[in-house]
């Protein structure tokens, strides 16, 4: 089984502007020090007048969901700031969740991401997505419809540069040959990749392809113990390995005076191992809470007690 890892996303966003953002190194600073394996951060490069769309599943969103900011909220880039936090840290892993990969070219990308897995010492995982909003798409040029092809072939691009001392590709948007692309990641084979999607054909085969780990959308974010014997069915059928990381949201449980139950939430954690989790997820809203340090610590001490022997 895959070692069972403690993630946390980083909120490097905000409605209005914070007046800095260094809270957020001592944030990574704190979690790490205290044993958290990964830090995630998401993405949006821009928005457009059209928000209510996140609420709609078929267009990728959630049903229901809503987004943190309105359209004027401040949103770091993603692999800028993973830089800013790899250079504080040593241990914990960086990673994004989601990068809408395919706002960016294939080429650009690979070299971006290669130069942050080596200057964090192999560090990086990309978790990546089609994202939602057609106006992101539109503001790079890039065709909202195609997204999904768009980003098959970002990744199988960014596979091939990675791998190959000299790389040549023939797709749909994209053909190159001869081409030396230095350094290489430190990781072997390339910077893992974990897929975002609902249980789908599209998703299923994106997994197969490029994927090191999935990480839920839709129904199965919500119901993991459902939606993880979905997706590793779909993937058998298809003829992949069904071995893959699977991120799952880790609820803070509360105790009837409205305190965090350490214990309690750790249980709920060892129920999700079961279920198929390898990562888990803890809750942003932690660094709400006045004894931010001190929760995280009990979290993570009994988080690996609950789970070590599963």
């Amino acid at each position: 089984m895959t070692t069972v890892q403690i993630s946390f996303a980083l909120r490097t966003f905000s409605a209005e502007d914070p007046g800095g953002w260094e809270h957020l190194s001592d944030q990574a600073l704190l979690l790490e020090r205290h044993g958290v394996d990964r830090l995630v951060v998401g993405e949006h490069i821009a928005y457009g007048p059209n928000m209510a769309e996140y609420s709609r599943p078929e267009v990728g969103g959630q049903a229901g969901g809503r987004q943190p900011t309105g359209p004027d909220g401040h949103w770091l880039e993603p692999l800028t700031f993973l830089t800013f936090i790899a250079a504080r840290t040593t241990r914990v892993r960086i990673g994004t969740n989601i990068l809408i990969a395919g706002l960016r070219p294939a080429g650009l990308l690979a070299k971006i991401a290669a130069t942050l897995d080596v200057l964090s010492g192999g560090r990086l995982d990309l978790g990546v997505g089609v994202g939602w909003q057609r106006e992101e798409y539109d503001l790079v040029g890039g065709d909202f419809l195609a997204r999904g092809r768009t980003l098959d072939e970002t990744l199988e691009v960014c596979q091939l540069l990675w791998r190959e001392p000299v790389a040549s590709y023939a797709g749909n948007r994209l053909s190159f040959s001869g081409i030396h692309q230095m350094p290489k990641p430190v990781q072997p084979g390339g910077i893992p990749i974990w897929v975002s999607g609902t249980v789908n054909p599209r998703t299923v085969q994106r997994l197969i392809r490029f994927g090191r780990g999935w990480i839920p959308w839709g129904d199965a974010m919500t119901d993991p113990a459902s939606g993880i014997p979905r997706m590793r069915d779909a993937v058998a059928a298809a003829g992949g390995e069904t071995n893959f990381g699977v991120v799952g949201l880790l609820a803070l449980v509360r105790k009837a005076d409205g305190s965090p139950d350490a214990e309690a939430t750790a249980a709920k954690a060892a129920a999700q191992v079961r279920a198929g989790v390898t990562d888990l997820r803890l809750p942003p809203s932690l660094v709400e809470q006045p004894d931010f340090e001190e929760l995280v610590s009990a979290l993570v001490s009994k988080i690996r007690a609950a789970v070590s022997s599963i």
